[in-house]
């Protein structure tokens, strides 16, 4: 395809799902800026538009296909690329939805402006889907969006077997880029200015086992970059966050005291079920270690609820645990039943309606948690990188240990790290502040 006719065509982008598909976008779009695109906003007119999907929910697919629905009554004329995780587990499904041009799966997307076709429409969508075996390159990403931060992604694929998964299926083994690489893409990112990179990929702390590195010596070597300010991890499997990268992170100038580990369930019984690697008692001694270094820490913790067999009493289980945890936050998923995986087979399914019920119960727990976590922190000083974002005539932030800050806004703050003292909690639940 040449591109010098297409000086003025227009490129929207839309992403569902986690950071690292994000950082995937950012990377895209950034190859379609280099060809002379213009980028616009997704609710905008198009010539083109570029849907980054997931497929971790039911939910997730869904909203793929209201995207193309909503495409269609913007600019029905306009060429419509689907890519990523839902394009690679299921291309045909994809294809059958009206006005799909092109469908390509997680070893084709970051190729995606070799298969335009001068953005003709197709009468029949173009499907480029591979076997997941044959999926062994890294393609590096970082995201610049916001320029106050960047999603880096350092890692890719997983080789777990977790029960309700489908992402083994849709991303391919893990794997990684040398150290040293990343650390050239890192300078060039804060050659740009960006203050803040987060660590981002499917599995982060299994790095290293297709360089023969270890994700300790990755934050290691990132910490030393001159120029960057913060460095965040994301998601991060509690089996893999050892103590020697709890106690680096507790003596670190630049790693954030902030923690991401998904627990997914506080009943034993129920880990099994889901083939996690490691029981509640690991991942409690995790939480107190991590709090016994590092009191201010945030603690965000991932929770399915109401997976097959959950009975009420695992259930009760799980909620006593989680009540009982030092954890600042839970982020609360309903069990979906995925296709291609071992619990999609599962006997004792739990019925829509428990499971909105124990939802609802979890939700109210992560609400309190978060405000008693913000409560804990009032008067006390902490340095907060604000953000470009705009509402109310606020202008919001983040602080290290992740407590999201407003204030009056003020151009000038976008993007500068400032101490502040955390005053009062907000209508909106942020923390209001005031500049030291």
């Amino acid at each position: 395809m040449t591109h010098t006719e297409d000086k003025e065509k227009k490129v929207a982008f839309h992403t569902l799902g986690c950071k690292l598909n994000f950082s995937e976008t950012s990377t895209i779009s950034r190859s379609f800026k280099e060809k002379g695109f213009e980028v616009v906003e997704f609710n905008t007119e198009a010539d083109i538009y570029v849907i980054n999907t997931c497929s971790v929910t039911e939910q997730a697919d869904k909203k793929c296909r209201q995207a193309i629905k909503k495409i269609q009554n913007i600019n029905k004329d306009a060429f419509i690329a689907v890519v990523g995780c839902y394009a690679q587990l299921k291309p045909e499904e994809i294809a059958k939805n009206l006005g799909v041009d092109l469908v390509l799966g997680t070893k084709e997307k970051f190729n995606i402006l070799d298969h335009l076709n001068d953005l003709q429409k197709n009468n029949t969508p173009e499907v480029y889907s591979c076997e997941i075996e044959e999926i062994n390159q890294f393609d590096s990403s970082h995201s610049e969006a916001d320029r106050t931060r960047s999603f880096l992604k350092v890692q890719d694929g997983c080789d777990y077997s977790c029960t309700y998964c489908t992402i083994p299926l849709a991303r391919g083994k893990s794997r990684n880029k040398l150290i040293s690489d990343l650390v050239s893409e890192t300078e060039k990112i804060v050659k740009s200015g960006i203050k803040e990179i987060i660590l981002t990929g499917v599995n982060i702390g299994d790095f290293g086992k297709s360089t023969n590195e270890t994700f300790f010596d990755l934050i290691k070597a990132l910490e030393k970059v001159e120029g960057i300010e913060r460095i965040r991890i994301s998601s991060i499997e509690p089996n893999l966050l050892k103590n020697e990268v709890i106690e680096f992170v507790s003596k670190s100038d630049k790693i954030q005291h902030h923690f991401h580990i998904p627990l997914q369930s506080g009943c034993n019984k129920t880990l099994a079920k889901m083939q996690r690697r490691y029981n509640r008692e690991l991942f409690q001694s995790r939480v107190s270690r991590i709090k016994e270094l590092m009191p201010d820490a945030f603690i965000g913790v991932d929770i399915i609820v109401g997976f097959p067999d959950e009975t009420e009493e695992d259930f009760n289980d799980t909620y006593q645990f989680l009540e009982n945890l030092d954890a600042s936050f839970y982020h609360v998923f309903s069990y979906s039943e995925r296709p291609n995986t071992k619990s999609a087979s599962f006997d004792n399914k739990n019925p829509k309606y428990i499971i909105s019920e124990r939802s609802k119960k979890l939700h109210v727990l992560a609400d309190n948690k978060l405000r008693s976590f913000y409560i804990q922190n009032l008067d006390s000083e902490a340095n907060v990188l604000f953000e470009s974002s705009k509402k109310n005539g606020l202008i919001f932030g983040f602080t290290g240990n992740y407590i999201k800050v407003e204030t009056e806004y003020d151009k000038n703050l976008i993007g500068e790290i400032i101490k502040v003292k955390l005053n009062s909690i907000s209508e909106s639940g942020n923390v209001k502040v005031k500049m030291s």
